[in-house]
């Protein structure tokens, strides 16, 4: 590896100004959405990835003799952690899949070392949560988000059914609010246009995170003969006939097939051509290629069991839950720094559910 790569430090970071007041506008926001919802619903919904689609149990195997840049944080040393999957919708809503949005792919590897974040000193629980669709976060920063969620709020309709055509109005008015004060807004948009198979799909953190030594992003590609075969074959998924089409769809290749992902890494190389702090600016492959550090095996199983459906419910995957060495960056990173937990701790709380961490594998239900 002849690229010289970005070194992590402390600076690389800059904070918005008013930047505490602007989290703190999000949180308030989203404690806003978090009251819609539970009207609408009953109970608390997670603010994001809220209709899970399947929670999958598996094993996330380091690969052997990564160099030096690749072998960094929880990569460091090959070997294999047991690792949990989540597959759900972005939105904060239930929607029916006939709404055609991103999706986002969790998973928390089991049995880490290493220091923690903050609060989760003492655990052993490594998160990350990504999304479908692109590499790059559809809003620069935590005040464009800020001015995003806030018109979605605004626009939030009694029956989740008709959100498709709310997303498209929040989409045009928060452009034309984000433009007209001068923030590039040509990338935002909150409806994906793919309706591939959610097994067959990469995702990614979008924005960027410290990665031991030095800065990166990360991915998680398919790679099983059978899920690229599905991905090759483009196979659409109905969801106008089936408004838990998504889920279906994953709950039956899990029961039949074996899944098998790649995990890879994109170093920062140059931080004008790969910022921080831009968090909807793409880092071209051409300029660092993303590379695979490890592998997820998700052997067949029933992935949406009675047991499952409960147990995702209190289950959490938050950005925080990291080591210092996976620190998020920017500050869209850091707004879900403070709003993952705090919101987290809402649902759960508000449901009655314990705000524990998986001790093993063997706490999920078969």
């Amino acid at each position: 590896m002849e690229k010289q790569y970005v070194l992590y430090r402390p600076d690389v970071e800059t904070l918005l100004d008013d930047e505490a007041q602007i989290i703190d506008d999000i949180l308030a926001s989203m404690h806003r959405l978090n009251g819609r919802t539970r009207e609408m619903y009953g109970h608390n919904v997670r603010v994001s990835h809220a209709k899970s689609h399947g929670l999958a149990v598996g094993e996330l195997t380091i690969l052997d003799n990564l160099p030096e840049p690749l072998a960094q944080g929880v990569f460091a040393q090959p070997g294999s952690h047991p690792v949990i999957v989540r597959l759900a919708n972005v939105p904060g809503e239930i929607v029916p899949d006939a709404v055609n949005t991103q999706r986002g792919f969790a998973f928390k590897i089991l049995g880490v070392t290493g220091t923690m974040l903050g609060e989760h000193q003492g655990q052993t629980t490594q998160d990350f949560v990504l999304d479908s669709g692109t590499s790059y976060f559809p809003n620069p920063d935590a005040k464009s988000f800020l001015l995003q969620h806030r018109t979605l709020i605004e626009h939030l309709p009694q029956f989740p059914d008709t959100l498709k055509e709310v997303v498209s109005t929040v989409a045009r008015v928060t452009n034309e609010a984000l433009n007209a004060v001068g923030i590039e807004s040509s990338k935002l948009d909150f409806a994906g246009d793919s309706r591939i198979h959610p097994l067959a799909e990469a995702y990614y953190s979008q924005a960027p995170i410290r990665y031991g030594k030095y800065i990166a992003k990360l991915a998680v590609v398919p790679v099983s003969p059978a899920q690229k075969a599905l991905a090759d074959a483009n196979e659409e998924v109905d969801s106008y006939k089936d408004a838990n089409a998504l889920r279906t769809a994953t709950v039956g290749y899990l029961k039949d097939n074996d899944a098998e992902f790649e995990i890879r890494i994109q170093l920062c190389t140059d931080l004008e051509k790969m910022p921080v702090e831009e968090a909807n600016k793409e880092w071209r492959e051409d300029e660092s290629p993303y590379l695979p550090v490890a592998r997820i095996r998700l052997p067949k199983q029933d992935a949406y069991s009675e047991g499952r459906q409960q147990y995702i419910e209190g289950l959490s995957f938050c950005v925080s839950h990291c080591l210092v060495d996976h620190q998020p960056l920017g500050s869209i990173m850091r707004a879900r720094l403070r709003a993952y937990p705090e919101m987290s701790r809402v649902r759960r709380t508000g449901n009655g559910q314990p705000l524990t961490e998986p001790a093993s594998i063997e706490d999920i239900p078969a």
